[in-house]
């Protein structure tokens, strides 16, 4: 596609449940990619243990919503939840796909894609779907993912919750979509160094979230083994806030617990997220928005 003017453009990261077969991350960046109607502003970002990869899309809007449902269809055709591995909670092989607004003027168009997005891959991808955040009067994507795809199933089959779009149950292979309309987001991963384990890096993440006795406005945190990568612990963090939360404040606040090793950013995040850094310490994948688009 030609170039995107970054004053008008939406961001899109779809997780996908890959589990741990590579093989299957090419394809499906091609399927994303196979209306032209989408960038791929970074590399997939591929995690065995996680179990997913996650792309990172740019398209205008009213055009970005084509590009996802070829994704979803393809991945729902691939892939399937019975024998799926990996320590990210998930309810569904596209697991979300949220519509990211860069910047508040973009926030309505963002709110009108996920919406048509939501509608589509429902209707034409076959897939369930639930939306959360601002779009479902605040709920969250913890809410819809807790006790996993099988809780959910358990929910919607008591009638206790019911899919916003699509299919009235849930598949057992494709599980659910979960679709929103947000401002930028930041995954973003801290390695332990060893001895600290599984039990310690769950620890730290209690003591740093939103709501713990040290809780960080606006972090979301997971403690993980990472058997893929020797055993070694991680906190697992996604930032709602950049500007009020840089990731500074949270490699120091978990750098009061435990030793941090090395870092790693999941997809693009916004420069703004890397003031004052600290310089020696790695962060792999380290990219920023305002990089991939151009401005």
């Amino acid at each position: 596609m030609e170039s995107l003017n970054p004053a008008a453009t939406l961001v899109s990261v779809p997780n996908v449940s890959v589990g741990a077969d590579e093989s299957l991350v090419a394809p499906l960046a091609e399927a994303f990619l196979s209306t032209g109607e989408a960038r791929l502003l970074d590399e997939p970002h591929f995690d065995p243990d996680h179990g997913r990869a996650v792309f990172t899309l740019g398209g205008r809007p009213g055009e970005l919503s084509g590009a996802l449902v070829a994704g979803v269809r393809a991945a729902a055709e691939a892939i399937t939840l019975v024998d799926h591995s990996g320590t990210h909670p998930c309810v569904g092989v596209v697991d979300v796909v949220p519509l990211v607004y860069l910047a508040p003027a973009l926030r309505g168009a963002a709110c009108a894609e996920a919406l048509v997005c939501a509608d589509r891959i429902g209707s034409e991808a076959g897939v369930p779907v639930f939306l959360y955040g601002e779009l479902a009067g605040g709920r969250s994507r913890a809410e819809l993912r807790r006790g996993g795809v099988e809780e959910l199933a358990r929910r919607v089959g008591a009638g206790e919750l019911a899919p916003d779009f699509g299919p009235r149950d849930l598949p057992e292979a494709c599980g659910a979509s979960l679709v929103a309309a947000r401002a930028p987001l930041v995954a973003f991963n801290l390695e332990l160094e060893p001895p600290a384990g599984l039990d310690q890096a769950r620890a730290i993440a209690a003591q740093v979230r939103e709501g713990g006795p040290e809780g960080l406005p606006g972090v979301r945190a997971i403690g993980l083994e990472l058997p893929h990568r020797g055993g070694v612990a991680q906190v697992s963090v996604n930032v709602e806030d950049h500007a009020a939360v840089p990731l500074a404040v949270v490699v120091e606040a978990v750098g009061r617990h435990a030793p941090v090793a090395r870092t790693e950013l999941v997809g693009l995040a916004p420069r703004e997220a890397f003031r004052e850094f600290p310089e020696t310490l790695e962060c792999q994948g380290r990219a920023t928005l305002e990089d991939a688009l151009g401005f």
